[in-house]
């Protein structure tokens, strides 16, 4: 059991900075990082970022340093690394380049929605999480793409996140009514994504609306994951809810899980259901168990 640091070599808001990992589990690295005042928020799935003033500070207080190739290898041999991809902060860029093929001409509007989906206390409303949803709607269309309302919901869906379910969703399809308007939209068009919006705070859409099923199964895409994948989904939750008791927090859950399970269908598209119906069943089951 360690925590490693690497060299300060890597560039970023005008400083360099280190990675924090430990070869164990990320208790022992968050618990490191909170005796060592690193904060919360530097923490990015599998390792802290920490700029150059602390490298000597960490070394003093325990952390091994380490070559950053040496650092990379005790990471994956421990088993908690974390593909870019799947790291909210490293999304930026394939998230910009989808926004300007969804809403060309309107890159100010898609910085202040990257900027909303990348809020410190957001760790499963994510980022990662809105790639997701834009990859299963891919994956559901293709070799169509999904239609601009539905990708424009999957952009707003969660815009807003306070953790405060109907109120988010409502919030997000308002913030959602008025940027679109002055990106001049035709109204039809955003009344359109501002019902998918909403329609995320139920997952229910009525039979026969198509765009309403394509975004809900899009969104709980998450649910038909690998056991890992559940796992690291689970956790995430939890950290968007850490200000709630672990009491108050499991009755809360366990209400969703039960919600999630009555939807009757869960998926609608024949497709959603190949791909995520079975497991997203055993993996609700599991945690509710």
């Amino acid at each position: 059991m360690a925590v490693y640091v690497d060299p300060p070599l890597w560039p970023a808001h005008g400083t360099v900075f280190s990675h924090l990992v430990s070869d164990t589990s990320l208790e022992e690295l968050h618990a490191f990082a909170a005796a060592a005042g690193v904060p919360e928020r530097a923490f990015d799935g599998d390792h802290y970022d920490v700029p150059e003033r602390r490298y000597e500070d960490l070394v003093a207080a325990g952390a091994i340093p380490v070559e950053a190739r040496v650092l990379v290898r005790k990471l994956i041999a421990s088993g908690l690394r974390i593909p870019a991809r799947q790291r909210s902060k490293a999304l930026t860029v394939p998230l910009l380049e989808r926004w300007n093929s969804v809403l060309p001409g309107h890159e100010e509007l898609g910085f202040e929605l990257l900027e909303r989906w990348g809020e410190d206390h957001r760790k499963y409303h994510s980022r990662t999480h809105l790639l997701a949803v834009l990859e299963a709607l891919d994956l559901l269309t293709e070799p169509a793409l999904p239609a601009r309302s539905v990708a424009l919901a999957a952009w707003f869906h969660d815009a807003v996140y306070e953790g405060l379910a109907g109120q988010d969703e409502e919030e997000s399809a308002i913030l959602a009514e008025k940027r679109l308007s002055a990106a001049g939209l035709p109204a039809q068009d955003i009344g359109e994504v501002a019902r998918l919006v909403r329609l995320t705070a139920t997952h229910d859409p009525e039979p026969g609306d198509y765009a309403g099923a394509l975004l809900c199964d899009a969104d709980l895409s998450v649910l038909g994951g690998e056991p890992s994948e559940y796992a690291r989904y689970l956790a995430a939750v939890r950290e968007d809810y850490a200000h709630v008791s672990d009491a108050d927090f499991a009755a809360g859950r366990a209400a969703v899980v039960r919600r999630l399970l009555a939807l009757d269908p869960l998926f609608h598209s024949s497709r959603a259901k190949t791909l995520w119906l079975d497991a997203a069943r055993r993996n609700l089951q599991a945690e509710l168990a």
